[in-house]
């Protein structure tokens, strides 16, 4: 899933103007007619369905440098050639990989009581009969960090951060810190383990994984509490006795494997005006069959190329299609994409990567030469319900190196209100994805590849912070 920064993101709250499926839109004054066109039949799309559909049926989940994503790859370059692009390829490299095993808890004292966890992606292990030990409660991340080093030796740590629904998902980065960084800081302050409640909005009892990091110290076990368990942890220890938890859990780091991006192309007519890169990632995590993180995002993306490649006029850019690998356990897609590309003329990228709902925002980092590019944008898809941010554009893990080199972003930001209830845990299945909402993406991406892939201006390099 995409990433986000821990600086609260500008709201703005959009209108729900996406008309009937069946009806046309009426362009506002100033979009070009053939743009407004292809938007308007794209909201008939059921490309991106089949894609996830497909993907979701036929391969199934797809962790990382596993000969689960091997087969993705296989499917997804077949696929790709199937629906007409060119110069489908893929492109391997080397990462470490991390798979899980075992993974079982329970509080044993005061009250015997079964738990619903799942191990973080780079957890350590406890042995095969399991770790027992006094759990040490901290109701926030902040309060993990406060505490003294040496407090917590032989101790599972419990950290409780509570992350609320926001629409543009910014929550995650302020919730998610007690998981991208508890616990290596738990593992510092000589806890045996940790255990974090979820990050996530649901109230189900399904536990929502992701990466965690050990950057300098060793890997200790690590797991998330459904967010039921973890309510249910957080009133034992107001009860004021000492709680006792003992875990199972066994997953391994099986070394260097291979995973890879998967490529495919709507070739431009001017080979200097520039490559527009879109796409999304094709691993998923292990629990479920990834369907809104991120085969959504990789279908959205490919159908509304399908579109440009299918209306009978090429355009002046190429459209480069990324279906990235091994984007949820460190983005190595994305790194090795600007290792072997980040050379090469990119005008702009884009990606999806923040389920199915519907796109409600849409944000733009381009050069002064590209303003009346981000002008006919913004009126081409208001029709969709889509207002215009003042943030900028270019976010995301996959895209993000490439991004640093100086090049052009656009962010069609979908709503992120129901996203994280489901996020990284077993509900992340097809059942998941409304067909309306898909066609709403795709009909904002053809959209915005309309206007960029033909757009006369230049899209030149673009001054970025350093990151």
């Amino acid at each position: 899933m995409k990433r986000f920064t821990l600086a609260a993101l500008l709201l703005a709250s959009a209108t729900p103007a996406l008309a009937q499926r069946a009806a046309p839109i009426a362009a506002p004054a100033g979009v070009d007619q053939r743009v407004a066109a292809l938007r308007d039949a794209a909201l008939k799309d059921d490309v991106a369905y089949d894609i996830v559909e497909g993907m979701t049926t036929e391969v199934g989940q797809r962790l990382a440098g596993t000969e689960a994503e091997a087969r993705a790859r296989t499917w997804s370059a077949a696929k790709l050639k199937a629906l007409g692009f060119k110069n489908v390829r893929i492109e391997t490299y080397q990462m470490p990989v991390w798979v899980r095993g075992e993974e079982r808890g329970e509080v044993v004292a005061p009250v015997p009581q079964k738990l619903h966890l799942t191990a973080l992606g780079n957890s350590g292990a406890t042995s095969a009969n399991g770790l027992e030990a006094e759990v040490v409660i901290f109701p926030t991340y902040a309060d993990l960090a406060a505490a003294p080093d040496g407090s917590l030796t032989g101790k599972i740590a419990y950290v409780g951060n509570t992350m609320m629904k926001t629409q543009d998902g910014s929550s995650y980065g302020q919730a998610g810190v007690a998981r991208f960084a508890g616990p290596a800081l738990a593992a510092k302050k000589g806890a045996a383990a940790i255990v974090i409640r979820s990050i996530g909005t649901d109230t189900h009892r399904l536990p929502h994984t992701g990466t965690t990091y050990f950057r300098d110290g060793p890997a200790i076990p690590a797991a998330a509490l459904s967010v039921p368990d973890a309510k249910l942890i957080e009133a034992l220890a107001k009860r004021g006795k000492p709680i006792r938890m003992k875990l199972v859990l066994t997953p391994r780091q099986v070394g260097e494997q291979e995973s890879g991006n998967v490529i495919a192309e709507v070739p431009g007519t001017d080979p200097n005006a520039g490559i527009v890169l879109i796409g999304g990632h094709l691993d998923s995590w292990d629990l479920a069959t990834g369907a809104i993180d991120d085969a959504s995002g990789v279908a959205i993306t490919a159908a509304a190329a399908k579109r440009i490649l299918d209306s009978g006029k090429r355009p002046r850019r190429t459209i480069r299609v990324v279906w990235f690998g091994a984007e949820e356990v460190g983005g190595f897609g994305g790194h090795d994409y600007a290792a072997k590309h980040g050379k090469e003329r990119h005008a702009l990228a884009a990606e999806s990567d923040f389920g199915a709902d519907k796109i409600w925002r849409l944000g733009m980092t381009l050069p002064d030469s590209a303003k009346p590019v981000g002008d006919r944008l913004a009126a081409a898809l208001a029709p969709l319900g889509i207002v215009r941010g003042s943030g900028s554009g270019g976010s995301g893990a996959d895209i993000g190196p490439t991004v640093a080199l100086g090049v052009a972003g656009v962010d069609l930001n979908q709503s992120g209100l129901d996203y994280f209830d489901v996020h990284h845990t077993p509900d992340d299945t097809l059942d998941r994805v409304d067909p309306e909402n898909l066609r709403q993406n795709v009909a904002a991406w053809t959209t915005m590849l309309a206007i960029v892939a033909d757009a006369p201006e230049e899209i030149g390099p673009v001054e970025r912070p350093a990151r």
